[in-house]
C-alpha cells in the first residue's frame, strides 16, 4: 500500500504532466509536424494567399513541430548557404546580408520565440526539390555543420537570418515538392555522415535540446539519404508517403505500402528510439498523389500506432495547404487521437503514462 507521501508525489507528477502537456515530447506517438515557409497553396493559386505569419500556427495545441523550408544551397555567395522562404522571406523582398545570399528574416525572430514558448519546436529544412546540396569531402561537410550551428542554432555569427532566435534543429529532406530536417532531394549524399556527426558534436555539448530529423521518400532505401540514415542517429524520420508507388493511396496493399520496412529499419538504426512519421499531403493540390481525407488518415494512424512502437505521428506538406483545406491539420490531429508513453521515477516510484490512462508501479525501497 502506498504511503500518503508517495500519493502526494504521484499526484504532483500527474499535475506536472498536465501542466507540461503543450511541451514538445519526441517520445509521443501523436505529434504533428507541418512545414512552413514555401506557401505552396498561394504559389499555385491565383489568390496568392494561404499562408499566415509563423506565430499564427502556434496559437493552439494542433501543431508540435514546424520545419522552416528551405535552405536550398549549401555553399552560395560568400561561401555561406542560400535561404529562400518564398513569399515569407527572400533576398528579393527582404534584402540580403552583405556579401551573401542569406535574406534578412530577423522579423521572424519573435514569431520563432512565440512558437517555442508555446511548446513547439522550430527547425530548419535543408534541401528541397532544387538546389546545390553536395559535399566534396568530409572536411567540407564538417565546415558546413559549423556554419549551420553558428548561423542558425546555438553558435554565434554576425550573419544570422533569424537574428537572436535559436532554432531547435535541422531536417535533411528528399523530394517534398508538390523537416535541423535533412531534406536532401537532389545531389550526392556522400559525406553527409560527417556533416551529421559534426553537428551532433555541437548539439550534444549544449544545454538546450536539439533535434535532427530527415525526410526521405517512402521508397526504401532512399536514394539520397539512405546511407546517412544507417550511419548516424536521428531523432525522427518524416517519411514522404506520397508522390510514389508506396504512398498513402496504396495503404493496405502489401506489395506497395511499406511502413513495416521503415519500422524494421528503426529497430536496427543507430538510434533504436527513433520515431517514424507518416508524411502526407495536406490537401489534394499539395502533391501529385498520396492525398487521403482526414478520417482515412486518422484510421491509418491508429492502425499503424497499434502495430508499431516506432510510430511518432504525422508530417504534413504544408501549412498553407492545410489551412486552405478546412484546417486539415486540426482535422488530422483530432482524427489520430492520443498516443503517449513515458516513464519517470521519483522517490522510488515509477509513474507510467500511456495514452489516457495512468498506471502506478511501486518500486521496492532498497534502503
Amino acid at each position: 500500500m502506498f504511503s500518503l507521501a508517495r500519493s502526494k508525489v504521484f499526484l504532483s507528477l500527474l499535475a506536472a504532466g498536465f501542466l507540461q502537456a503543450q511541451a514538445f515530447d519526441n517520445s509521443r506517438s501523436d505529434n504533428l509536424a507541418v512545414y512552413y515557409g514555401q506557401n505552396s497553396y498561394g504559389a499555385t493559386h491565383s489568390t496568392r494567399s494561404g499562408q499566415s505569419s509563423l506565430a499564427a500556427y502556434c496559437q493552439d495545441d494542433t501543431i508540435n513541430a514546424i520545419p522552416i523550408a528551405f535552405l536550398y544551397d549549401f555553399f552560395s555567395t560568400g561561401g555561406l548557404p542560400a535561404l529562400d522562404l518564398s513569399s515569407t522571406c527572400s533576398v528579393s523582398s527582404n534584402g540580403a546580408f552583405p556579401g551573401t545570399a542569406l535574406p534578412n528574416c530577423q522579423f521572424l525572430a519573435d514569431d520563432i520565440r512565440t512558437c517555442q514558448k508555446n511548446g513547439k519546436i522550430v527547425t530548419l529544412s535543408l534541401g528541397g526539390a532544387t538546389g546545390s546540396t553536395s559535399f566534396s569531402s568530409d572536411s567540407q561537410a564538417e565546415q558546413f555543420a559549423d556554419t549551420i550551428w553558428n548561423v542558425f542554432l546555438g553558435g554565434s555569427s554576425s550573419t544570422r537570418p533569424f537574428g537572436t532566435a535559436v532554432l531547435d534543429g535541422a531536417v535533411l529532406m528528399m523530394l517534398i515538392d508538390p523537416s535541423i530536417d535533412l531534406d536532401i532531394e537532389t545531389g550526392d549524399s556522400t559525406h553527409y555522415a560527417a556533416f551529421v556527426k559534426r553537428l551532433r558534436s555541437h548539439t550534444d555539448q549544449a544545454r538546450k535540446k536539439y533535434y535532427l530529423t530527415a525526410a526521405p521518400q517512402c521508397v526504401y532505401p532512399d536514394a539520397h539519404v539512405g546511407t546517412v540514415l544507417d550511419a548516424v542517429p536521428f531523432d525522427a524520420v518524416y517519411v514522404q508517403f506520397y508522390n510514389n508507388w508506396c504512398g498513402l493511396q496504396n495503404y493496405g496493399n502489401s506489395n506497395a505500402w511499406n511502413y513495416d520496412t521503415w519500422d524494421k529499419w528503426a529497430k536496427n538504426s543507430a538510434n533504436k528510439d527513433v520515431k517514424i512519421y507518416i508524411g502526407a499531403p495536406a490537401s489534394p493540390t499539395a502533391a501529385g498523389s498520396g492525398y487521403v481525407d482526414a478520417a482515412t488518415l486518422g484510421r491509418i494512424v491508429k492502425e499503424t500506432r497499434s502495430q508499431y512502437s516506432s510510430f511518432g505521428g504525422i508530417m504534413l506538406w504544408d501549412a498553407s495547404q492545410a489551412y486552405d483545406n478546412g484546417r486539415f491539420d486540426k482535422q488530422i490531429k483530432s482524427a489520430m487521437g492520443t498516443g503517449f508513453t513515458s516513464r519517470r521515477s521519483v522517490d522510488n516510484t515509477t509513474v507510467e503514462t500511456r495514452s489516457d490512462r495512468f498506471t502506478k508501479i511501486a518500486a521496492r525501497n532498497s534502503s
